[in-house]
This record gives C-alpha cells, sequence and structure tokens, in this order.
C-alpha cells in the first residue's frame, strides 16, 4: 500500500493524529500538494461518503473522519496555497436563521473542502442579510443552506427572496438540504440543487460547479 493509499485507509478509520503525520511525511519526500488531496485525500472522502450513503457508516465514525480530514486539510492547506493550487470552487455555507443546528452542516463542510472546495462557512442562525453580505464579499459560485427544524424551513425561501432582492440571484447557485428538506420542497422554492445528505451534497456541488442544472 503507497503513502496515497494510507491516507484514505486513515480517513475511514477516522485516525486523525496519524493522517497528519502521514500528510506530513508525503510533503516533506517531496510529494505536491495537489498530489495529497487529489490522490489520497479526495479519495478517502469519496470512499467515506459512500459508506455512508449504503449505511455502512454511521454518525460517530463520519464524525472522527471528519476530525481527520481537518486535520489533514490543516497541514495541507498552506502548501496548497504555497503551489498556487486553487480550489475548484467556493461555496458559502450556514444554517438558516432561527436554526442553531450545525453537526450536518459541519459535516457537509468537511465533505465540500474533501472535493476539493472552498468553504466560508458561516455558522448557525445566519440572517438573509448575512448571506447576501457574504455573496458580495466572497463572490462565491454556489451557496449552501441547511436546517433542521421544519419551523426554520421557511427561512430558506426568505433568504432566497432576499438574494434575488438584492440583485444577487443570477451570481450563485443555491443548494439546500438538511432533515426536514425534500426534493419536493427544494424545487418549489427555486433551489438549483438539494442532497439528502452530508455525501450527496458533495456530488451535488461538484456538478453545479460542472454546469449541471438541478443537480440531485
Amino acid at each position: 500500500m503507497s503513502d496515497l493509499q494510507e491516507l484514505a485507509v486513515l480517513l475511514r478509520e477516522g485516525n486523525a493524529s496519524k493522517i497528519t503525520a502521514v500528510t506530513e511525511q508525503l510533503l516533506q519526500s517531496g510529494v505536491a500538494a495537489k498530489t495529497v488531496l487529489n490522490e489520497g485525500l479526495i479519495p478517502g472522502m469519496d470512499i467515506v461518503g459512500q459508506k455512508m450513503r449504503d449505511a455502512e457508516m454511521y454518525l460517530p465514525e463520519v464524525l472522527q473522519s471528519a476530525r481527520a480530514m481537518r486535520a489533514a486539510m490543516a497541514v495541507l492547506r498552506p502548501h496548497l496555497a504555497a503551489q498556487g493550487v486553487q480550489p475548484v470552487g467556493r461555496i458559502v455555507l450556514g444554517t438558516v436563521k432561527g436554526d442553531l443546528h450545525d453537526i450536518g452542516k459541519n459535516i457537509v463542510a468537511i465533505m465540500l473542502q474533501g472535493a476539493g472546495i472552498e468553504v466560508i462557512d458561516l455558522g448557525v442562525g445566519v440572517a438573509p442579510e448575512k448571506f447576501i453580505e457574504a455573496i458580495q464579499t466572497h463572490h462565491p459560485e454556489l451557496l449552501g443552506m441547511s436546517a433542521l427544524l421544519t419551523t426554520t424551513m421557511t427561512w430558506m425561501k426568505k433568504t432566497m427572496d432576499a438574494i434575488a432582492e438584492a440583485g444577487l440571484r443570477s451570481q450563485v447557485k443555491i443548494m439546500v438540504g438538511g432533515a426536514p428538506i425534500t426534493k419536493r420542497f427544494a424545487d418549489e422554492i427555486g433551489a438549483d440543487g438539494f442532497s439528502r445528505d452530508a455525501a450527496g451534497a458533495a456530488m451535488v456541488a461538484r456538478e453545479l460547479l460542472a454546469g449541471s442544472a438541478k443537480a440531485r
């Protein structure tokens, strides 16, 4: 097994301390940061995502894998920047106003980073004006909203309306998700993408960045 393949295994195992050491070793041995990301970490997160969809991994295990990915990226990110490696896209992410749940959103953020996408995480309870400010400041290709409570779902539509009123709707593709969110709801509010889980969110984001309309 190569060191790059070992990274994928360590992600699956959620071994944050060892994945940090292996990432550092690869960089010190002259392996390009982009290679570490594209041939080690991204394939590893793809495996985690597939196992999530197949119910072969559950939330505690996925959280461990997410921590391992975060640890590896903390080592890798400065090297990517120094080598001029650009992310494949940028997304502004947040849980909507009135909703303070963030576990799902945080896993989505890690999955997106694992797909090579830069994540601007606004946190929880994000008001429409904060999303608008982030679009104006960061110029993302994508915007992601999550909600866990049925009572906060309406803020997705209110946020989309506010973005449209600000004249920014054509500048960003919007994807939504969360426990109560359905494909039908996403279609009704005019979202460009929807996913039932974190693994699917990374896939949807890739498809939207590639120009696919109404990716699922």
